[in-house]
């Protein structure tokens, strides 16, 4: 399922109408019709993003936001406000009040669709993050992060525009918060600071040399240092086809000409605030893995980290309708390895299948080791068929590689995964969801190793993605 959408809108066939467009498209939709019905069910239900519509009696939609975001629960909802204003000023209004988009009526339906698919994958993403944050916060590491709103100012900027009576523009604008902004003319000039310098957020024109800048600004993910950069674009109304595949690359926003300079501010305060606090959730996680929440070989989770955030998980997945999978992986004959080469040269495999795991999951996903040759993969978010593509990536890429050991000499090496997913287990729990990967994992060790099995299931070759 794509997700759960909570529509606000005092006018039944507004409700209606959006309700079938997005339930056309596998969404989960739930309706309030009122302000404070929207805020009693949001916190009751916790949707993946909210249609905030702004005219409504009693409670509008800005005050309805500003009171969303200052809860603890519904803090981190993504809010798209749907409106007939055409106001610069009202846009601004509601971006200060806390929305991360707006959507003008009569609605259409690819903007719709573009803006909340990426929402709920920036949401998706970020509850992970703060699920492993409140595991750690659970045990007394850390207190949570919080964002005041000082460093939402002196911001380093990098503007990638060939216009220079723009940049002059912009640059004023954006000057009022104390940002830094630099000024670059070509793409050669805009990648090579991005590899060598730090900035907070990327501003760029739809257009550089005649071509679009999409397939520029997503391989500048590529690098990591720049894998969590916002990336803010400049364009006109008749780019907005080209915008649209913009948000599904991963562009987080983008500004229409003519460019009001508050509008401009309140989106780069946006950016920057998502931006503090994942890097404010990022410094808590480095804080538990120093306090002895990782494995001391391979520097992947351990047991007691792994225990405490399958349990979070599972209780927020249970909360917001959703599924997690689990992926067993114990690595073939390992045993051999040992006898065979010795100890030292089974802890270099150790630590090398670590590593491979680690780049072959996705981003949301948490590896740890259990113990032993044994690690564990959760997958928030996730069925049995997205379950089963990730895991035979897993067991193509350590079957597809050798393994150097230390003295130079390489050996094949092979994993066999059992897979579990909750949504296909009554009464789940950690120990129950466990067991049902642990099950799958000996049959695929008695059916011969190097494959993957899920529940009775049992599949040696998928195509890898």
């Amino acid at each position: 399922m794509p997700g759960r959408v909570l529509i606000v809108d005092d006018i039944a066939p507004n409700i209606k109408l959006l309700e079938a467009k997005l339930s056309a498209e596998y969404y989960d939709v739930i309706a309030a019709t009122s302000g404070m019905e929207a805020l009693k069910i949001a916190q009751e239900q916790l949707p993946d993003i909210i249609l905030l519509d702004v005219m409504m009696p009693e409670m509008d939609g800005f005050e309805t936001c500003k009171r969303l975001k200052a809860h603890p629960a519904t803090q981190h909802i993504p809010v798209i406000m749907v409106t007939a204003l055409s106001d610069t000023r009202d846009k601004v209004r509601g971006l200060e009040a806390g929305a991360d988009e707006f959507i003008s009526k009569p609605i259409r339906d690819l903007p719709l669709f573009a803006r909340v698919r990426a929402l709920v994958r920036l949401k998706t993403l970020m509850d992970a993050w703060r699920v492993r944050e409140e595991t750690s916060a659970d045990l007394g590491l850390f207190e949570k992060a919080y964002i005041p709103e000082e460093t939402l100012k002196g911001a380093d900027i990098a503007f990638l525009t060939e216009e220079k009576i723009l940049f002059r523009h912009l640059q004023d604008a954006l000057e009022k918060d104390q940002h830094t902004v630099h000024a670059f003319d070509t793409l050669e000039s805009f990648r090579h600071a991005l590899q060598k310098n730090h900035y907070d957020i990327a501003v760029s024109t739809l257009y550089i040399g005649g071509k679009d800048v999409l397939m520029p600004c997503s391989q500048i993910r590529l690098k990591e240092k720049n894998r969590n950069i916002p990336i803010l674009l400049v364009a006109e109304e008749s780019d907005e086809p080209l915008l649209l595949k913009a948000l599904e690359i991963g562009i987080n926003d983008y500004i229409m000409r003519p460019i009001d300079s508050f509008e401009l501010l309140a989106r780069v305060r946006t950016q920057i605030r998502r931006l503090r606090y994942q890097q404010s959730l990022k410094e808590n996680l480095e804080k538990s893995i120093s306090l002895a929440l990782t494995d001391e070989l391979t520097k992947l989770y351990n047991r007691r980290y792994f225990n405490a955030h399958l349990d979070g998980l599972l209780q927020q997945s249970e909360e917001q309708h959703k599924s997690v999978v689990v992926l067993v992986i114990d690595i073939d004959k390992f045993k051999n390895i040992n006898d065979t080469y010795g100890h030292d040269e089974g802890d270099k495999v150790l630590v090398d299948v670590a590593e491979c795991l680690t780049k072959s999951i996705r981003d949301c996903d948490l590896v740890a080791r259990l113990g032993g040759e044994e690690f564990v993969v959760v997958m928030p978010d996730a069925r049995t068929g997205v379950g089963l593509q990730v895991a035979e990536r897993l067991r193509n890429a350590m079957e597809s590689r050798p393994f150097t050991l230390l003295s130079g000499q390489q050996i094949p090496v092979t994993v066999s995964i059992g897979l579990a997913c909750s949504k296909e287990i009554k009464g789940i729990d950690r120990v129950t969801l466990l067991k049902a990967a642990d099950e799958a994992l000996y049959k695929a060790k008695r059916s011969g190793r190097n494959r993957v099995v899920v529940g009775n299931i049992m599949r040696k070759q998928v195509a890898a993605i």
